[in-house]
């Protein structure tokens, strides 16, 4: 794990490789104590990470879920849209479990405030798109970076103005002391030798320019989208780890090649728990796609990949995978791979099918999930 660790460099980043909801959080709440800074950089409430300690679920959406460590400071990039209630209200759990973000909290001036009405509009639009929508959150995630590129958003350094809007009042009250120039911050923060962990949202196949566009969220979500939304330059990026689930999961609209019929689809669904940690939504399920999984790769410049939740796949006779001549159907191993931590303890099938992965994509699976609980991970 250490010679791992010492690998990564001083800047890491934690990007997602299918349609979200891979499992990124547990591998942040796994690195974050050995890194200074946690940085999320683009995106907003539309995202959900789960973390279990001790058998106790916490949901984040806009602060990276390496906040229930201590002593880190916790970066907010200009390149969120930030919906001021959902943020107090996430501070305000954390301060009941015992957890003050707020002095290690630092908001960039730059990054944009989610309002009410962003979300009025999400919605209606949602509601008016022909066959259905694209399966938005109607977080208000949308319009809030549409108003951003018309050039007239509000954004965070507003709280800072005497004439703050009366629904603001309370935010400003407690974010004032946190906005701050985080570019300088960060780069500041390099020259004295501390290290960034930066938190990806969404994944790289819901990219604005290299997803399945419409089907797609409304910020960069690639390495190079982080690096853009935090201010940081492409030679300032020692390792990125790309996190894919053994099978794959979308949420919303949009292509699927590899999606499972009915009932394989609910069986997998139900076995890894694929239910929306921000709405709730069932998600589709279905099959690992190697060619996508590739593109990704390539777009990112994965170092590692964390494949997560090899352990739902535990009851799988046969497992279709997806290569680039078309569907194959790999052996399952039909026993429980659940905490395993030792590589060498996987059955044979599942250290097979780990092997084929990598050897495909030109990449070290250096991390693999087996459950939900941040210890039941193997390092290799």
């Amino acid at each position: 794990m250490q010679q791992l660790l010492k690998s990564l460099g001083d800047v890491t980043a934690v990007i997602g490789a299918q349609w979200g909801d891979e499992g990124k959080g547990k591998l942040i709440d796994l690195l974050t104590p050995h890194f200074d800074i946690l940085a999320r950089a683009s995106g907003g409430a539309n995202a959900g990470h789960t973390i279990v300690v001790q058998g106790k679920k916490h949901v984040f959406h806009l602060l990276p879920a390496g906040s229930l460590h201590e002593g880190k400071t916790i970066v907010l990039g200009s390149g969120m849209v930030i919906h001021l209630p959902t943020l107090l209200e996430e501070i305000e759990t954390l301060k009941k479990a015992g957890i003050d973000v707020l002095p290690r909290l630092k908001i960039s001036r730059a990054a944009h405030i989610v309002t009410e009405e962003h979300k009025e509009r999400d919605a209606a639009l949602e509601k008016a798109r022909e066959g259905g929508g694209i399966g938005t959150t109607k977080r208000g995630i949308g319009p809030a970076y549409t108003d951003k590129a018309a050039r007239h958003g509000k954004r965070m350094e507003s709280l800072l103005g005497k004439e703050v809007p009366k629904e603001w009042k309370e935010a400003a009250e407690l974010l004032v002391p946190c906005i701050t120039d985080t570019v300088s911050l960060l780069h500041d923060a390099l020259a004295e030798k501390k290290s960034i962990l930066i938190e990806g949202a969404q994944a790289t196949l819901l990219d604005i320019d290299h997803g399945t566009y419409p089907y797609v969220t409304s910020s960069s979500t690639t390495a190079a989208g982080a690096l853009q939304g935090l201010g940081l330059s492409p030679r300032a990026l020692h390792s990125c780890i790309g996190v894919a689930k053994a099978y794959c999961t979308r949420v919303g609209g949009g292509p699927f090649e590899t999606e499972a019929n009915e009932v394989d689809g609910n069986r997998l669904r139900e076995r890894g728990g694929e239910y929306g940690a921000t709405t709730g939504r069932p998600r589709r399920c279905g099959w690992l796609s190697i060619p996508d999984l590739l593109f990704a790769c390539r777009i990112n410049g994965f170092t590692h990949v964390n494949l997560t939740k090899l352990d739902v796949l535990d009851e799988e006779k046969e497992i279709p995978v997806l290569f680039q001549g078309g569907m194959k159907k790999l052996p399952g191993w039909k026993q429980s791979t659940a905490g395993i931590t030792s590589f060498e303890k996987l059955p044979k099938e599942a250290q097979s099918y780990v092997k084929i992965i990598e050897g495909e994509i030109n990449v070290p699976v250096s991390f693999i999930g087996t459950g939900p609980g941040r210890e039941e991970m193997i390092v290799r």
